[in-house]
């Protein structure tokens, strides 16, 4: 409010009123509240002056009875609607109904790296808030290996939600995050996602869910009834399973079947699910458009009803990605089904909320559908039912029917905050990756840098929209690589470079240091779009190479993209000095990369993917879903941990510093009895020829307790001048004699800020069932019988210590 007033004295009287009026917040009718009854805005349903409005006793309905459980009111609730009303609250744009007090409400929400206007209305800019925090994008943010990051910029996307919520902007229920693995380096939505790795992509779902949804830092509480806990936005855990093909040759993302091992499904493609739905209470769990051996992912019921629900216990709602229950009938032509069969075999599977695009006028398919889908005996009432209770249930814990006071002072002061642009620029900053610096050629010395050219392409160097990326919507403000360089050095002169070649560049020949600024775009890599190669498209390998050849020094290469790149040119040549990462590092992505540059931070980032050479890719099919090697077809394995071939430029978890850092540690060796209870019995594993066999090879850790563990602690020291962040990432390697195992499993991370000199202590304390457990082919977890590897680092810094785990039984 204050910041409004200020803002006053320079407006016509007129432009103050409204301004302070839209700032302020409250209910009973006034302000501009989220619902709107009658031409007048209330700020949660079960507001006797809306009744009063719509000609209504709110005292006449229990649903609207704030002492009574949330699960008895939805039950009222729901129990009031005719099956036809029933029916038309079950696509994303909800009618309601009017005649027992019910508004509508728009469920399609995006909030990927900041509040997002994707969608069909449900998220509006405008007037008092003409944008939102424009974060980087995922994959860039992974990159910063820093759960606690995560965490703050979930939490101000959500305070941002409900401060528009609060001024009518925007609803309650966002689909977000996406951590589907990047399984191919090809896949267009890899911006999208925090990378390859299935545990550091499910500890990410963790964290921005836990953010999203707990409300002062209140999350699920033992005893608590968990459908209960009031929760800040809803968040929504997308696209489950099995989901990375968009637009390759002639595959596509509506009629590809995915077939997937067992094995495959547990180990990675469910298990960033699991741990969003079991460890991060995620409200929302998102289907996607393939079929998975088969059967269409919405309408798999052993995969909604009875995994997502059953077995892990969700608490919340199961949507369709926007379309799937049509692309069934349409695109995958599933069992010759119509509609209506599409529409009673998806919520027989599970499926609660029908997202639809456009169909003859419909919201959906089950809106268009569900009506007759009942009357033909293909679906029961009590589904519908149970399908709405989950709906409002989740509605009830978001304070849509009572309002959530400690979330109601929130308003236009709380978007765009310069608490948030600075988060903002700081998780652009720790997201950067170092790949190259030879003869330390960054950072840039301002003492010596006096001119600078900086060359590229338009889009790269002005990047007012490459670097916002996908599912943005309306940033707070953009500064873009010329904005921030140009301030550290005045005399920096600009190159444009066209789609097919760059000029003569002369000037790098006159200026102290040259920053060339290359990579893709969102019409190169974009949902609906994967990538043909992995080179760097319009002709800019060539032209990069000129101008370093022209430059009197080793010129700097900045990379914008999200997917690896094959830029062996760029590694292999020595006047190309330096190569940065940059991803797409949101709104204050310009300010991250010349403080980088100049060394005004040391950058601390790891790759959260494999860079592969362009070889690679022509050795498997996209299509392929397999994650360990084909030996019969001559496909290679995929991701860190089922392949170190030779086509590897950049291995995951590369990224290099302005410091030197060391490790040393008193662990040389642990040992732990695990063990066999009477009630348990003991797994095979499959065992490398030639080894001998054991009493008992393993133990299976869905049957037991789980107790044991594996502590140790690193010192990790600062060897240069400069303080600097450090990522300590911890693997495990199974025991040797097992066959067609992991070559390796990240199982912990921690990023730690070391003074220039100092050295820290980092413990760890590693669950044996989570750390050294790997997935059999028979799909069981198991932990082996054997020598395992505790493995911290790699390449050039790196230390390791033996453990035996001896079974007992």
């Amino acid at each position: 409010m204050a910041s409004s007033l200020r803002h006053c004295v320079l407006l016509a009287l007129l432009l103050c009123a409204v301004s302070v009026a839209f700032t302020s917040v409250s209910g009973g009718g006034s302000g501009l509240g989220p619902i709107t009854t009658n031409g007048r805005n209330y700020t949660k349903v079960c507001d006797a002056a809306r009744f009063a409005a719509m000609g209504l006793e709110m005292g006449g309905f229990r649903y609207c009875d704030a002492s009574l459980p949330y699960a008895e009111r939805v039950r009222d609730l729901v129990g009031r609607l005719t099956l036809e009303e029933k029916v038309r609250n079950l696509g994303d744009r909800a009618e309601g109904a009017a005649r027992v007090g019910l508004p509508p409400y728009l469920w399609w929400g995006e909030a990927l790296h900041g509040v997002s206007d994707t969608g069909p209305g449900g998220t509006r800019f405008g007037d008092v808030v003409p944008g939102a925090t424009s974060f980087p994008l995922v994959i860039n943010s992974a990159a910063a290996f820093n759960e606690t990051l995560w965490g703050a910029i979930g939490g101000a996307v959500s305070t941002e939600i409900r401060a528009m919520y609060n001024l009518g902007h925007a609803e309650l229920t966002y689909w977000s995050p996406n951590i589907n693995v990047v399984r191919d380096p090809r896949w267009g939505r890899a911006s999208e996602t925090p990378g390859e790795d299935p545990f550091v992509v499910g500890r990410y779902a963790v964290n921005f869910v836990r953010a999203m949804q707990d409300i002062d830092g209140a999350g699920p509480g033992a005893g608590a009834d968990p459908f209960s806990r009031p929760i800040k936005v809803s968040s929504c855990c997308k696209h489950y399973a099995a989901y990375d093909v968009d637009a390759w040759l002639t595959a596509d993302r509506l009629t590809f079947d995915a077939r997937v091992e067992e094995r495959d499904m547990i180990e990675t493609f469910e298990r960033p699910f699991e741990m969003c739905v079991r460890d991060g209470d995620a409200s929302c769990v998102m289907c996607s458009y393939n079929r998975i051996n088969g059967v269409p992912a919405c309408a798999n019921a052993r995969l909604l009803s009875e995994t997502v629900r059953g077995e892990w216990q969700l608490h919340g709602y199961i949507v369709s990605d926007c379309d799937s229950v049509r692309v069934m009938v349409r695109d995958a032509k599933w069992l010759g089904y119509n509609g209506v069969e599409a529409t009673a075999a998806a919520m027989k599977a599970g499926l609660d909320l029908d997202c639809g695009m456009y169909w003859e006028g419909a919201q959906d398919f089950f809106t268009a559908f569900g009506l007759d889908a009942v009357r033909q005996g293909k679906l029961r009432e009590s589904e519908v039912d149970n399908a709405l209770g989950n709906l409002y249930l989740t509605l009830m814990r978001l304070g849509f029917f009572d309002g959530i006071p400690e979330l109601e002072s929130l308003g236009a002061d709380d978007v765009c905050t310069e608490e948030h642009k600075e988060l903002a620029a700081d998780a652009a900053r720790q997201g950067m990756v170092l790949i190259k610096n030879d003869h330390r050629r960054l950072p840039l010395d301002t003492n010596k840098v006096h001119s600078l050219s900086l060359v590229g392409l338009l889009q790269h160097i002005n990047a007012t929209d490459v670097m916002l990326g996908d599912y943005r919507g309306k940033p707070c403000r953009v500064v873009t690589p010329y904005d921030a360089i140009s301030k550290v050095v005045s005399a920096t002169s600009v190159h444009m470079c066209d789609d097919g070649a760059c000029g003569t560049a002369a000037d790098v020949k006159t200026v102290d240091a040259t920053i060339v600024i290359a990579g893709l775009n969102m019409s190169v890599e974009k949902e609906g779009n994967d990538r043909e190669d992995l080179l760097l498209p319009w002709n800019q390998t060539n032209w990069i190479n000129a101008v370093a050849e022209a430059s009197p020094y080793p010129i700097i290469l900045v990379i914008i993209s999200a997917g690896g790149v094959d830029v062996s040119f760029a590694q292999n040549n020595p006047k190309i000095g330096a190569i940065v990462w940059a991803g797409y590092p949101g709104e204050e992505g310009g300010t991250a990369i010349a403080n980088v540059l100049f060394g005004r931070y040391n950058p601390g980032g790891r790759l959260p993917l494999t860079w592969y050479k362009n070889e690679y890719i022509s050795k498997i099919p996209m299509t392929s879903m397999a994650l360990r090697p084909v030996a019969g077809k001559g496909y290679p394995g995929r991701t860190y941990k089922f392949y170190g071939g030779p086509e590897v430029l950049y291995p995951f978890g590369h990224g290099l510093s302005y410091s030197n850092f060391s490790y040393a540690s008193d662990a040389t060796a642990a040992s732990v009895t695990v063990p066999v209870g009477a009630w348990e019995s003991c797994k095979q594993l499959t065992r490398k020829p030639g080894t001998a066999p054991l009493a008992c090879p393993a133990v299976n850790v869905a049957g037991h307790g789980c107790q044991e563990e594996v502590g140790f602690s690193l010192t990790v020291a600062n060897r240069g001048s400069r303080d600097g962040t450090h990522v300590v990432m911890v693997y495990t390697v199974p025991p040797a004699e097992v066959d067609d195992a992991p070559l390796k499993q990240l199982v912990a991370f921690r990023r730690v800020f070391v003074p220039a000199g100092a050295a820290v202590q980092v413990p760890f304390t590693l669950n044996v069932c989570k750390a050294f457990a790997i997935v059999e082919e028979t799909a069981y977890t198991v932990v082996p019988s054997g020598v395992s590897t505790v493995l911290v680092g790699d390449e050039a810094l790196s230390f390791s210590f033996p453990v035996k785990i001896e079974l007992a039984v």
